[in-house]
């Protein structure tokens, strides 16, 4: 009898139960009549066990916030999520079959709203289904500056509803919308996914893809750079440098370059990130190739190289057209510069020292007026307003341009991380290290800070600050220096947000590594 009671407490039974199934182990464990110190040793060894099998077979993961520190535990099963977003596709394909004329195919893409006969509709296409103002990473001005239309500005108390939700790959881009469509890249397994969603539906209409997968265990896998669209092509670049040129209507690839095979250059740590920019007659992009290819310029249509200049290495910001002191220019910041680029032959008019730890230079300058730019960083760096001027100069050669350029002022109060500022009526509105902040775009005072959002995004409409926040909410906060002040806040999007949200014809987009959301935010 006493054997028949006491086998569970043998050591042989506790180490197999506790490899089968750590929680029994444990409580065998401190049922055997046993000393204090080896209870707790066990207790150690079968908790490590515990968290292995959830690790391995349930995919736990300790998240980086944008910090850098784990501090999120959470379950990510890459299979599984892929394997949601397969079904979700299915499931479109089948539910626009049953809606389609019988005996006709479910086409592929849907003709462009553009080419569509409003005379013989019921009414006016929504403004999203004609609108090609939000082409490029951040609005048209790469400024995070919405003026399309005016918002609605008073939120329901539970939050907007959205149009629609959906699973999405990974990765970190963002959307551009032209013609009734949403453009993004994303990770699904093994590649990387340039997607064209109907962004009335959510319906995917046609994807490209080529074998790519970045990893990276603090900020996450999949590509970064958001696509650009142009005049019905859409330039994507994925993580590891690949850049495709698709037709934005059916998904056709035009040509394809690896930037950083083609430049000899190596790739950051933290991937590509910087959005192809496309003006005049060619394509942008920021390698980093240091004998002299670090920008490159392929023309737009062909994929031929137009050419190549400087040496520096690139950071995660992307290339912005701007008129500084009269003068259209490219404004790039590197891993070590801020630069004035010429467009045509890529000679470099001006540089300016801004170096941060590791060259992680990630958020985007902001162009205060004709002579002004305000530059931010993280990492402990701060902020600055340079001043940018010309002057004629003569030499041996004859007269030439002399260009100067100085900080007015430097301070650590707006430390931009990868969270972009917007400019508003003379007043800096961004993240400081994940708090909301207000400073004078003049004197660099900063007005206020409050307002915990994390590592979000921020973008300026109609006098408001909207906000995605790290953890997936919408905020409205009204830009004003006087104060912060929260207008609205609802969760919109679940799991860790860094991408920037996008709005077109007064539909926001938000996405994430996991989810993807539209909001009407139209009047």
């Amino acid at each position: 009898m006493a054997k028949s009671i006491a086998w569970y407490r043998s050591g042989w039974t506790v180490l197999v139960t506790s490899l089968l199934l750590p929680p029994l182990g444990l409580v065998l464990l401190w049922l055997r009549p046993t000393r204090m110190r080896r209870k707790v040793l066990g207790s150690i060894s079968i908790a490590a066990v515990g968290v292995t099998y959830l690790v391995v077979f349930f995919g736990l993961r300790l998240e980086a916030d944008g910090t850098g520190i784990p501090r999120v535990l959470r379950f990510h099963r890459p299979e599984a999520h892929y394997a949601k977003l397969e079904q979700s596709r299915a499931a479109q394909q089948l539910a626009a079959a049953a809606t389609a004329p019988a005996g006709q195919p479910v086409p592929a893409t849907p003709s462009a709203p553009a080419a569509r006969e409003p005379a013989v509709l019921a009414k006016p296409l929504p403004p999203w289904m004609t609108s090609t103002y939000w082409t490029d990473f951040r609005g048209p001005r790469r400024d995070g500056h919405y003026d399309e239309m005016e918002i609605l500005t008073v939120w329901p108390a539970e939050g907007l509803k959205p149009l629609w939700r959906q699973p999405i790959g990974g990765g970190y881009a963002s959307f551009v919308i032209a013609q009734g469509r949403a453009f993004t890249i994303e990770q699904r397994r093994n590649r990387e996914v340039v997607a064209a969603y109907d962004v009335a539906t959510g319906r995917e209409l046609w994807t490209h893809s080529w074998e790519a997968e970045f990893r990276e265990t603090m900020g996450g896998d999949g590509p970064r750079a958001t696509p650009t669209w142009h005049e019905g092509r859409v330039y994507a670049l994925g993580a590891t440098g690949e850049l495709h040129v698709l037709d934005a209507e059916t998904g056709k690839l035009f040509w394809s370059r690896n930037i950083l095979r083609d430049n000899g250059a190596d790739n950051l740590s933290w991937g590509m990130a910087a959005a192809p920019l496309v003006v005049d007659d060619k394509v942008l992009v920021l390698p980093g190739g240091f004998s002299g290819a670090s920008v490159v310029a392929y023309h737009k249509r062909s994929g031929e190289p137009v050419w190549k200049s400087l040496n520096d290495q690139q950071a995660y910001t992307s290339p912005v057209v701007v008129t500084l002191a009269g003068h259209r220019q490219l404004l790039i910041v590197s891993g070590r510069h801020v630069m004035g680029v010429t467009i045509e032959d890529g000679k470099l008019l001006w540089s300016f020292p801004w170096a941060t730890q590791y060259g992680i230079n990630c958020a985007q300058p902001v162009l205060v007026d004709e002579n002004h730019v305000f530059v931010s960083a993280g990492y402990g760096h701060g902020a600055a307003l340079l001043a940018i001027t010309r002057s004629a100069a003569s030499g041996s050669n004859g007269a030439s341009e002399k260009w100067t350029v100085r900080s007015v002022w430097e301070n650590t109060n707006m430390k931009n991380k990868f969270n972009s500022s917007v400019l508003h009526r003379g007043y800096i509105y961004g993240l400081d290290e994940g708090i909301l902040a207000c400073i004078d775009a003049r004197t660099g005072e900063r007005k206020w800070k409050g307002g915990r959002y994390g590592y979000g995004q921020v973008l300026l409409a109609s006098g408001h600050l909207i906000i995605t926040t790290e953890g997936g909410d919408l905020v409205l906060v009204r830009a004003t220096p006087e104060r912060h002040e929260e207008l609205a806040r609802f969760s919109a999007i679940e799991g860790k947000t860094w991408n920037h949200p996008a709005i077109a014809g007064g539909l926001l987009l938000v996405r994430n590594a996991r989810e993807m959301a539209a909001f009407q935010l139209s009047r």
